[in-house]
């Protein structure tokens, strides 16, 4: 008695070969050979980097200061760091002297 496919199955593989046939063909993503993956070098892509890009730091604040911005909400350390650059570009902060 010959095995018949049940209809998900045989639209499930027809499916799944389509789009294999689409990534060799490369129209939805590229297929690497392992030669191409090993030749990748490591980290970003150039220019996905930008050329102003922030710099990591530690900061300490004091508690009541840091829960204050925290309590501003996502993305107060952007309005932090927008604050903080108008009072540089005010001249409300300046260089400390050299000692």
């Amino acid at each position: 008695m010959p095995k018949t496919k049940d209809p998900e199955t045989a639209e499930f593989e027809a499916a799944l070969l389509r789009s294999i046939d689409q990534a060799q063909r490369g129209e939805h993503a590229a297929v690497h050979t392992p030669k191409q993956i090993a030749a990748r070098k490591r980290g970003r892509p150039v220019g996905s980097v930008k050329e102003d890009a922030k710099v990591s730091t530690t900061i300490r604040f004091h508690a009541d200061v840091l829960a204050g911005l925290k309590a501003t909400g996502p993305g107060w350390q952007t309005r932090a760091n927008d604050a903080l650059r108008a009072a540089l570009k005010a001249g409300r902060l300046k260089p400390a002297a050299a000692h």
